[in-house]
């Protein structure tokens, strides 16, 4: 695999680059602006760029297993995820953030599974979506897209403990949206905060807190 991706590499630079060599020449003199901060997972089958159809320069990525979101501390801390939100919203100013799960998430099925003694961090940050569980040992298929759509929206919930967060959403000037990515289907349903349900994006209306079009 890794000779493969260094062909990949030379295939970009020397077929695909040319296309956006004036596109990214201007990022580099602009600096980069982007209006959206998409916190997704890990998970590979989860292409942000593939599934907006974003150009370069438009999505800030945060990816990380289960796309959870660390509860705010003001005091210390090293953690990517709440430094890059921080850096998203204060220093970029995104006027949006995407909260985005998916179908089939292995960190979600792993919130019903017995815990690896090796796996020490995996296990802590597994804890961040624990609250999203339902009340079940054995969930079928239709209970862990429920599990997946809950942590969105708790997920939602801790960005609104951030200070900066809070205060840009109360104005008006951010707004925050959660994102259930059906992988099989290609299609992406979004939280209605109106209705407290989610519902696939060709039908929505009210997909964000703060209620701004992405």
């Amino acid at each position: 695999m890794p000779d493969d991706l260094i062909a990949r590499l030379r295939d970009f630079r020397q077929h695909a680059f040319p296309g956006y060599a004036d596109a990214f020449q201007q990022l580099v003199a602009d600096g980069q602006h982007p209006s959206t901060l998409f916190i997704g997972c890990s998970d590979s089958r989860v292409v942000p760029h593939l599934l907006t159809g974003a150009a370069p320069g438009e999505l800030f990525l945060v990816r990380n297993v289960g796309a959870f979101v660390p509860p705010f501390h003001g005091d210390h801390g090293h953690h990517g995820t709440s430094a890059a939100i921080e850096f998203a919203v204060l220093n970029l100013r995104v006027r949006n953030i995407v909260v985005c799960g998916h179908s089939h998430c292995g960190a979600i099925r792993a919130l019903y599974a017995d815990s690896s003694d090796e796996a020490v961090n995996l296990n802590a940050w597994l804890g961040l979506g624990r609250d999203a569980r339902l009340p079940v040992h054995a969930p079928d298929a239709a209970m862990l897209r429920r599990t997946e759509q809950r942590s969105v929206v708790l997920q939602l919930e801790r960005l609104l403990d951030y200070p900066m967060v809070r205060r840009r959403v109360d104005a008006g000037t951010l707004t925050l949206h959660g994102w259930h990515y059906i992988i099989e289907d290609g299609e992406v349903h979004t939280f209605d905060i109106r209705d407290g349900r989610f519902i696939p994006a060709a039908l929505a209306e009210h997909s964000g807190i703060g209620l701004a079009p992405v």
